[in-house]
């Protein structure tokens, strides 16, 4: 089993940043990827970005390119999303996930998820 717990989420401003961390516990030498996905109400939850453990090979989805960066630290168990350039349509949950075999931008490719933490961008 692997545990995930996320932490810096909270309310910034259009235009402002915030870093996302997820610490991964348990059976982390099993792990091949770390990604974040983020699901708003009423919606399907959406990939963000995800990174692979051995090497640092990163994906991202097209509204996030270049605004925000996913990174990890082999030594913390600890992967991080730096979020630069938020807009109003980046508000959601976002959930850290864990996977063990695949990069992969679908969900059925992560077999560990953390609680989530609430990233609001508003005036």
């Amino acid at each position: 089993q692997v545990q995930l717990v996320e932490s810096g989420g909270g309310l910034v401003q259009p235009g402002g940043s915030l870093r996302l961390s997820c610490a991964a516990s348990g059976r982390t030498f099993s792990l091949y990827a770390m990604g974040w996905f983020r699901q708003t109400p009423g919606k399907e939850r959406e990939f963000v970005t995800s990174i692979r453990w051995s090497d640092g090979r990163t994906i991202y989805t097209d509204s996030v390119k270049g605004r925000f960066t996913v990174s990890r630290d082999n030594a913390k168990n600890t992967v991080y999303l730096q979020m630069n350039s938020l807009k109003p349509e980046d508000t959601a949950v976002y959930y850290c996930a864990a996977g063990l075999s695949i990069l992969t931008m679908t969900q059925n490719g992560y077999s560990y998820w953390g609680q989530g933490t609430q990233v609001t961008v508003s005036s």
